[in-house]
């Protein structure tokens, strides 16, 4: 045995549900963030769309967090917190961070955009920081080991010339938000557990164009930005360990591993 809470066939369906939600709101999210939209309007969105899911919010609330959604841009790479004083512009980079609960359990993703065309950095940026997404789940297999995925996402994002953020990690999710493991995007000297069916990770690298320190805003005390003001992107899944690899929560039927 895992040692960590390894959901039943019965749960991963509901899990995959709320993904399949939470998929379904970033990508009509995504097409909202046009210039001159406020974060807040963002958020308003997502949770009217949560209510009409009949879902609930997985974030608002949350150690005190006052939103449903977490919009970071440009330099802010995580917790990100809505304000309508904060309205896009041409050529921003945009990470929307959202979750919800479905019947006691969780879903978890993220995307990172560019709101309208967007510099050649931030595309490329974004590029890498999803396409390490992939390569960490590929190695989401009943054997393999958290380091496995931490190693994938590191490899590629240092050998684009990026960085990883390494003051936020992955986690295990399910009845709670977040669950053990961890799931560092760097190989690190902490737990390396070997991936038992029925464990759900939240794989998500956050990737800096520039050197990886990042600060917390001291006022709001959520909003992370790169110390060295340079771009940082964000993608996330949640991913189930199955015997057969990866399942892709929330993707659409029959795909349930990306490789």
């Amino acid at each position: 045995m895992s040692g960590y809470d390894c959901k039943s066939e019965t749960a991963l369906q509901t899990m995959d549900h709320a993904n399949r939600v939470v998929r379904k709101i970033l990508d009509e999210m995504a097409r909202r963030a046009t210039p001159g939209v406020s974060t807040a309007d963002l958020d308003a969105y997502a949770e009217s769309r949560l209510a009409e899911e009949g879902v609930q919010p997985a974030f608002k609330g949350y150690r005190g967090f006052p939103a449903v959604l977490c919009t970071s841009v440009n330099d802010e790479v995580v917790h990100g917190i809505p304000s309508r004083k904060k309205r896009l512009r041409e050529g921003d980079l945009l990470s929307l961070d959202f979750g919800a609960v479905a019947d006691g359990f969780y879903a978890d993703a993220a995307v990172t955009i560019t709101v309208g065309k967007g510099s050649d950095e931030a595309r490329r940026l974004i590029e890498i920081t999803r396409e390490s997404l992939l390569r960490g789940i590929e190695q989401v297999r009943a054997g393999n080991r958290i380091q496995d995925i931490s190693r994938a996402v590191q490899t590629h994002v240092e050998s684009a010339g990026f960085s990883v953020v390494r003051e936020f990690v992955g986690h295990g999710i399910g009845r709670s938000l977040h669950e053990d493991p961890q799931v560092p995007n760097f190989v690190s000297g902490g737990p390396n557990p070997k991936l038992h069916p029925g464990l759900v990770l939240a794989i998500e690298p956050m990737v800096s164009a520039g050197r990886p320190e990042v600060q917390v805003d001291p006022n709001d005390r959520w909003t992370a930005r790169t110390q060295d003001g340079s771009l940082s992107a964000h993608w996330e899944l949640s991913v189930a360990v199955t015997e057969n690899g990866p399942w892709v929560l929330g993707e659409p039927e029959p795909m349930r591993a990306v490789s």
